[in-house]
């Protein structure tokens, strides 16, 4: 089944455009959207104060930064449910006073434990924001294209929010404590729980049944322990506790798809998969958010590792490819009614390939050009690949399934880049190995040359303590096998990203579907559309 076939149903009911409540209604939807990409970004700043400050070991450190990503990507699927049952304004109402909460908490956590708990708490509390913001832009924008318009809304501030959250949680730290950056969420939840309740719209789906706690428990438990080996993979190799985690989470996940196939009204209803539209645009994206994430991980420790700069200098000079991509994103729905969307996320793919592909030119003396020029070009191509991804993934699914189908999107995109950074860390890994055993020059001291074959960091610390002549062969031979690693690793990324978009443009539609589309194929027995309790 191609993604077109699975539209051809006419809607049962005339497509109702939105408002201007609706596009207010928007403008409060982007908020928590706005907040989390900023959340994301603030605390990599704290660290080192906080270091100072809470002493911290170096796994209690780890927790600090993972918990946070670790809890919303296992609680997204069930969130998603809930508020599909409770009312999906609620869950976000419920879920914003849980954040501001857990934000206060961690602003004044006197010791690590409670850092950690309290970052534990933002992550259940966050999952309960992005698929009740999209889900809920789902049902308040009906028509096709004004849908694509308020995507591209809540995505515009997702990215804004990854550009001003390195600048205000700076500004914030050279005049405050660490746990100020923290407070930031303070006031924008309390605008968003005064001002939600009058702008907008309650939706629930009234069919469905109380939400299956052993369900509950194993998709928690099987993305939990998916997306720590990932991790795990992407910070020390193929060790045996990430494989054990891996096997576990898959054999976890696998009881959990056959519970969901017997029981007559699932947490994950397995049919939305039976759509060729929502699971190519599922897919596209996936892979998409893992080759992108794969480069972002190794492009950040060449400015750092072989260009030599520091971590602000490396933001700034990436600072344009950040500010290409909300530019470009203002043009994608003006794009998309004339161009297909399979063509042109295609063609968003066909961009992001060739600039993955342009770094493998990276090089001692042009890699820095090289990376600014790839990235612009990276952000421009990828743009209208995460704008329309999302839109196609909740515009495929039933509208009384819109929560879930969101969580599904979001949770795909986190195991995407837990994925992508775990495979293209180790390719560049093994690279990085083989190349500096072959490069290091023969009156390098056996056990520096064995500490330094570790990481391109190890290889900097071992020679900012060597005699001058073997601190130097050690980093020439350490930057020399990274860069290697690090074209290998963006070529195999330029490969998949054109396979991707070869299959976007074979399987995504050609048009985005209506707001109303229940094809029977995807939808579960006895499922009601859902019920707008009103404002």
């Amino acid at each position: 089944m191609t993604g077109e076939d699975s539209f051809s149903a006419a809607p049962r009911v005339p497509i109702r455009r939105a408002t201007r409540r609706e596009w207010i209604g928007l403008a409060v939807l982007a908020l928590p959207t706005l907040l989390l990409a900023m959340d994301m970004t603030v605390l990599h700043l704290a660290v080192p104060s906080l270091s100072a400050a809470l002493e911290p070991s170096s796994s209690q450190l780890l927790w600090i930064v993972d918990i946070y990503g670790f809890m919303i990507a296992g609680f997204l699927i069930i969130m998603g449910n809930i508020g599909d049952r409770i009312g999906r304004r609620r869950l976000l109402l419920i879920g914003a006073t849980a954040f501001g909460f857990a934000s206060v908490l961690a602003a004044f956590a006197p010791t690590t434990e409670t850092l950690i708990a309290a970052r534990a708490l933002l992550g259940v509390a966050g999952a309960t924001l992005m698929p009740s913001t999209l889900s809920l832009i789902r049902n308040m924008f009906e028509d096709p294209a004004q849908r694509t318009t308020a995507v591209t809304v809540w995505m515009t501030s997702f990215m804004v929010g990854t550009i001003i959250g390195p600048l205000v949680g700076g500004l914030m730290l050279a005049w405050f404590w660490w746990g100020s950056v923290f407070l930031l969420a303070v006031p924008v939840m309390v605008l968003l729980l005064i001002v939600g309740p009058m702008l907008l719209p309650e939706y629930r789906n009234e069919g469905k049944a109380r939400l299956d706690p052993p369900s509950a428990v194993m998709a928690l438990a099987a993305i939990l322990l998916l997306v720590f080996a990932l991790k795990e993979v992407a910070k020390y190799g193929l060790i045996w506790p990430a494989g054990l985690a891996g096997l576990a989470g898959l054999i976890v996940g696998t009881i959990f798809v056959r519970r969901q196939m017997r029981l007559a009204d699932p947490l994950l209803n397995l049919k939305l998969f039976g759509n060729g539209g929502f699971t190519a645009s599922l897919a596209s994206l996936a892979l998409a958010i893992f080759t992108i994430s794969g480069a972002m991980f190794l492009i950040y420790q060449y400015l750092q590792g072989v260009a030599g700069l520091s971590p602000l200098e490396a933001g700034l000079w990436l600072l344009p490819s950040t500010l290409a991509g909300p530019l470009v994103a203002f043009a994608v729905p003006a794009l998309s009614r004339r161009i297909a969307p399979n063509r042109l996320l295609a063609a968003g793919l066909a961009i992001g390939a060739v600039s993955l592909a342009s770094f493998g030119l990276v090089g001692q003396l042009n890699g820095l050009a090289v990376i600014v020029l790839g990235m612009i070009v990276l952000s421009i191509g990828l743009t209208p690949v995460t704008i329309l991804g999302t839109d196609l993934i909740i515009s495929s699914a039933p509208a009384e399934q819109a929560g879930a189908a969101s969580a599904i999107s979001e949770t795909g995109s986190e195991l995407g880049m837990a994925l992508g950074i775990a495979v293209f860390g180790s390719l560049a890994t093994a690279i990085y190995k083989s190349g500096f055993a072959a490069g290091i020059a023969p009156e390098v001291p056996t056990g520096i040359a064995d500490r330094a074959s570790e990481t391109l960091g190890a290889a900097i610390a071992v020679a900012s303590t060597a005699e001058s002549g073997i601190g130097t062969s050690v980093l020439e031979a350490a930057r020399n096998a990274f860069t290697s690693g690090l074209q290998v690793s963006a070529i195999a990324g330029a490969v998949v990203m054109t396979l991707v978009a070869l299959i976007a443009l074979r399987y995504l539609p050609k048009t985005i579907p209506a707001g109303r589309d229940d094809s029977p194929d995807i939808d579960a027995p006895g499922e009601e559309e859902p019920t707008p309790i009103g404002i």
